[in-house]
């Protein structure tokens, strides 16, 4: 019979957690470059913009809970981009910006730090 400790148990966890988070934010980016190719006016346009606005809604969500035991100026730091993606995202949606390569660069970089 195996014995884990919980320590054990729950940095599995973690570690499976992060795993997810980072294959989400590679779909996002790879929505987001396909959009990028084709343009504003398409149908890979609009599944990009909801799938990404979506996810860091979700991570906004998640990093504001009190249950959340990232460091508080991390978690600040992480919301305040989450919030510039959505933001950006929903310029892009209203033709307002094009800046899908910024949306992917930051991205890109969030998702690297979950190694």
């Amino acid at each position: 019979m195996y014995q884990f400790s919980y320590a054990d148990v729950q940095e599995d966890g973690v570690a499976e957690a992060r795993e997810r988070e980072r294959e989400a934010i590679t779909h996002s980016i790879n929505l987001l470059r396909l959009a990028m190719k084709k343009g504003r006016q398409t149908r890979e346009c609009i599944d990009a913009i909801h799938f990404t606005s979506r996810l860091w809604v979700r991570f906004v969500e998640d990093l504001a809970s009190p249950e959340n035991e990232l460091q508080d100026e991390l978690r600040a730091n992480l919301i305040s981009i989450g919030i510039w993606i959505i933001k950006e995202t929903e310029k892009i949606r209203h033709g307002e910006s094009d800046n899908f390569q910024g949306v992917i660069d930051i991205s890109t970089i969030i998702k690297e730090g979950l190694k």
